[in-house]
């Protein structure tokens, strides 16, 4: 069987500079009847085990530090012992969230992951965060972007940590460099693709 994606919306509160912010998360379980990996673990865990339906969790990868993306990340893990991946250049965000615990893997520059026959290899892509990650696969002719390219353009960049020449430096050599039908697949909206995406990074 194929290698398939799903996606979950998860809502919850992004904090940011002491005010809070409603946000919609998208979360994406690439894999098949059996086995998943999971990108993205915001705000709750319970939708997001409702999506994985008992299938085993290969890994949880996070694209980055922002608590909108990694808070149900240890709960995640407790309820289905996958390892958690987190790009070590983000580590002073995850500890503001999880002080007590830490990710289990480093995630880099290449680092890749094989589910359902499917792999996908990590492109650090700072500017967002330092550690800012992508996950492409080609054989899905698609890239899951995190924070980093949306539907109209580069993530923002008033955030924690955030540079926005470091960003669309990232962006025009890292993503507008793979094929212009992959599908962007990003952290929150609408999916979009390299193509469309290329006018909207200045």
């Amino acid at each position: 069987m194929t290698a398939r994606i799903d996606k979950t919306v998860v809502s919850g509160v992004f904090s940011l500079d002491g005010q809070d912010f409603d946000v919609d998360n998208n979360v994406w379980l690439v894999g098949d009847d059996d086995e998943v990996l999971v990108i993205d673990a915001p705000h709750d865990a319970a939708p997001i085990l409702d999506a994985i339906g008992g299938r085993r969790v290969t890994a949880i990868v996070l694209t980055h530090g922002h608590n909108d993306h990694i808070t149900a990340a240890v709960a995640l893990r407790e309820a289905t012992g996958a390892p958690i991946w987190f790009h070590p250049a983000d580590r002073m965000l995850w500890d503001v969230v999880h002080p007590d615990t830490a990710p289990d893997s480093d995630l880099a520059e290449g680092t890749r992951f094989t589910v359902a026959g499917t792999t996908l290899t990590a492109l650090h892509t700072p500017g967002h965060s330092p550690g800012s990650t992508c996950l492409h696969a080609p054989d899905l002719a698609t890239v899951f972007t995190g924070d980093t390219l949306f539907h109209g353009g580069p993530g923002a960049t008033g955030r924690s940590y955030s540079h926005k020449p470091t960003i669309l430096n990232s962006i025009r050599s890292r993503l507008l460099s793979l094929h212009g039908d992959t599908v962007v697949r990003t952290g929150h909206g609408d999916d979009t693709t390299i193509s469309a995406e290329m006018s909207n990074v200045r």
